[in-house]
């Protein structure tokens, strides 16, 4: 049913995408959904978009929310609140300034993250012709930047939505002389910052919640067992074990239990966040930050390749290894009082490893009674390992940890050689989780010929294009459905 339903779903989205099939079609579409005139340019847009056969002519929803809040404020603001995280190097936010269809890299950008910056300017490049003078503000850092608290959220998106519709009648155009009215930034760091450093600190309650509304659970509630599965936090998106509504599930408002099962909410290791609304773009957010999201520059650049050779070759499907396989660091989130056993990461590892006898696990298996049902049955932990192939494992050291921590994660986790990624395709099943950011694997497990099996806190750009139970395998982050949907395409002793 959750196959069959992702396949309509993502037919379904296929069809309002890009259902113009003229230029005069796709504005009136346009101002039909967003009650605004598309931007100046559009019909640039237009022509670039269907000289690449884009699957998105009309969908522009993902980026309509993230920018419709920042219609609330004046020109004025936006260039002040940009020139003061651009020029503070502190904020870990550097900057591309466009002049004339160029862009360009802003000083002060920390050496290790340029080649982030420099995948920027490549990719604007191939469109900066048709861009304003205008100057734009990158995270550097993995984890998100901006929550602001739902009210103010709530109000500023009412007044962005008023702001900028076609009752206000404002013309679509780009204001004169731009460049004027954008400070420029200076080479000795400035100082003045909204951003706040919670490093290494539990986030949820001060950032990670303040977007949901006072009612909800995530604001309520606070969910001290964490030993026992959250069954009514997981319920609103899921049938039974199996993820049923990926959407939601990002959705951590129902979701208390997630302050304590994700490293971004357990112990970042690199959160400088602010409550104010400023224009950042991020290469990936989670739910209730304000972040603006645009395509990485990882995948951009190339960091990791999808690049199969006679030594490393993708065979088809069938002739792979039955195997759920993952490689990776512990690098969600720093701990150094025992908050690695909350990481989605580590729990990975020891769910799949180190089960013992007396632990059990309800399975979903077919009906040795009812052919063609399935049911839940209890298996024993070490039969669990026996009828399942998996080949999980940390790489070669625990990171990002303090303490006795770092000798109780590699005793409880183990460690394993390195591998070639090009490794991967030897598998027909890869398990892909965040990191302290969204993955850089994704992708290219997406062109191969293996299937993904992904749990994720973070979003990314093209996630309303990717259809969960079509394109990949959704896993909730308490992991609870591995075992069963594992077996659901994998199979035990031919069942």
């Amino acid at each position: 049913m959750l196959i069959y339903d992702a396949k309509s779903q993502h037919e379904a989205w296929l069809k309002q995408a890009s259902a113009s099939r003229t230029l005069n079609q796709a504005t009136e579409e346009y101002r039909r959904r967003y009650n605004r005139h598309p931007p100046p340019g559009f019909d640039e847009w237009y022509n670039f978009a269907t000289s690449r056969s884009s699957v998105t002519i009309d969908d522009f929803d993902n980026i309509y929310n993230d920018l419709v809040r920042f219609w609330a404020m004046s020109p004025t603001e936006l260039r002040h609140e940009t020139w003061r995280m651009i020029s503070n190097p502190w904020n870990e936010i550097s900057g591309i300034s466009i002049r004339d269809g160029k862009a360009e890299i802003s000083p002060n950008v920390v050496p290790t993250h340029r080649w982030m910056l420099d995948g920027v300017v490549t990719l604007i490049s191939q469109f900066a012709q048709w861009l304003p003078d205008m100057d734009l503000a990158f995270n550097l850092n993995d984890e998100c930047r901006v929550a602001v608290p739902f009210s103010h959220a709530e109000d500023t998106r009412k007044i962005g939505e008023d702001a900028g519709n076609l009752a206000v009648g404002k013309e679509n155009r780009w204001s004169k002389d731009r460049a004027s009215g954008w400070t420029p930034i200076p080479e000795e760091p400035n100082a003045d910052t909204s951003f706040e450093d919670h490093s290494f600190t539990n986030t949820f309650y001060r950032y990670g919640s303040v977007g949901c509304a006072p009612s909800s659970k995530a604001r309520k509630d606070r969910i001290w067992n964490t030993r026992d599965l959250c069954t009514t936090c997981a319920h609103p998106h899921s049938l039974g074990q199996f993820v049923q509504n990926w959407t939601l599930a990002a959705d951590i408002c129902h979701q208390p239990d997630m302050a304590n099962l994700h490293g971004l909410y357990l112990s970042p290791a690199a959160f400088k966040t602010t409550h104010n609304l400023v224009p950042v773009f991020s290469q990936s957010k989670a739910h209730g930050y304000n972040d603006i999201l645009y395509p990485s520059a990882w995948n951009y650049m190339d960091k990791v390749k999808y690049e199969p050779s006679d030594e490393h070759p993708d065979k088809p499907f069938v002739e792979k290894e039955n195997t759920l396989f993952w490689r990776g660091a512990t690098s969600e989130g720093v701990s150094a009082e025992g908050t690695w056993k909350g990481m989605a990461r580590q729990r990975l590892v020891h769910l799949v490893n180190n089960l013992t006898d007396s632990e059990t696990v309800p399975v979903l298996l077919p009906s040795a009674s009812n052919k063609g049902k399935y049911e839940y049955q209890t298996i024993h932990g070490a039969d669990i390992r026996a009828l399942l192939h998996t080949d999980i494992g940390v790489v070669e050291k625990i990171a990002r940890c303090g303490g006795r921590d770092c000798s109780d994660q590699e005793a409880e986790l183990g460690l394993v050689n390195p591998s070639d990624f090009q490794d991967h395709w030897r598998y027909r099943y890869l398990f892909d989780l965040d990191g302290a950011g969204f993955s850089g694997r994704f992708l290219p497990f997406l062109q191969s010929q293996s299937l993904p099996f992904k749990t994720a806190l973070f979003r990314e750009w093209h996630d309303s294009r990717l259809t969960a139970w079509l394109h990949f395998v959704p896993q909730d982050l308490r992991l609870h459905g591995v075992h069963s949907t594992l077996a659901y395409f994998a199979g035990v002793n031919g069942k």
